[in-house]
């Protein structure tokens, strides 16, 4: 069975396991890698690297997950930092962009969870609302710190997103307090919040999509697929590229 290989970014952060506390280790919450799997992926874990190795990592891959995250560094955009924006995740962001302008670049289908969207706008030379609250008097958009909350999104009739998750409103898990505020070049708004705020954006050409919430954390597994299926897709035509041959049993 042929299975497209997915990157998903990864956090570069401290942690502590059994006797062992390491200032640096490369984590990612396991819903990510096991929803590329239930929707038949196979997922492999891109820490922070190299920025300048981007192109070759991509070249190897069936298409890219950019993972939520801290807060992307104001300076990529242009802006003085808020005081409640994240320390800047120097490396991260380095990396992401790079992987992002490599996915642009070679047509690799790419789907971008929260912070993902955030740095799929800005690498497209867009901007960020640094504190959500501050713009629509409300904290419906992470409502508990340190956990999930979740409200309802509208798909924007004709985007490829409302094809994939049908024109109603939709209950999302939700937990970010910055948003896409100008549109970064050749990004759509596919789906908004009654507030406003920009839920989703795509690209016309090929399967570049993200969104503001967290698919992870549910159990609708149609972007996820949505996703795998642009990847086996494009390895079709590309003679295999970024596929992974699962072992034949016997």
């Amino acid at each position: 069975m042929n299975r497209p290989l997915i990157g998903v970014t990864t956090y570069l952060v401290p942690a502590v396991w059994g006797v062992w506390t390491e200032s640096q280790a490369a984590l990612l919450p396991v819903q990510y890698s096991a929803q590329v799997q239930r929707a038949g992926g196979v997922a492999a874990m891109l820490p922070p690297g190299d920025p300048a190795t981007a192109d070759d990592v991509v070249a190897h891959l069936g298409g890219l997950l950019i993972s939520g995250g801290p807060d992307v560094d104001p300076a990529r955009y242009g802006a003085p930092r808020d005081p409640r924006t994240d320390p800047a995740p120097t490396e991260r962001d380095a990396w992401e962009l790079a992987l992002i302008a490599a996915a642009l670049e070679q047509d690799l289908p790419l789907l971008g969870i929260c912070r993902g969207m955030q740095l799929l706008n800005v690498a497209c030379g867009g901007d960020l609302v640094q504190h959500l609250p501050d713009l629509v008097g409300h904290e419906g958009h992470a409502p508990t710190p340190g956990a999930y909350g979740a409200h309802p999104v509208l798909p924007v009739p004709g985007t490829r997103l409302a094809a994939l998750l049908g024109e109603g409103p939709l209950d999302v898990p939700t937990y970010h307090h910055q948003a896409a505020h100008r549109l970064g070049a050749g990004l759509t708004a596919s789906a908004h919040h009654a507030d406003g705020t920009v839920e989703a954006v795509e690209r016309a050409d090929g399967f570049t999509l993200a969104v503001q919430w967290h698919p992870e954390q549910g159990t609708d597994l149609r972007l996820f697929e949505a996703l795998v299926q642009a990847a086996t897709d494009r390895a079709a035509i590309t003679e295999g590229a970024g596929v992974y041959t699962a072992p034949v049993p016997g």
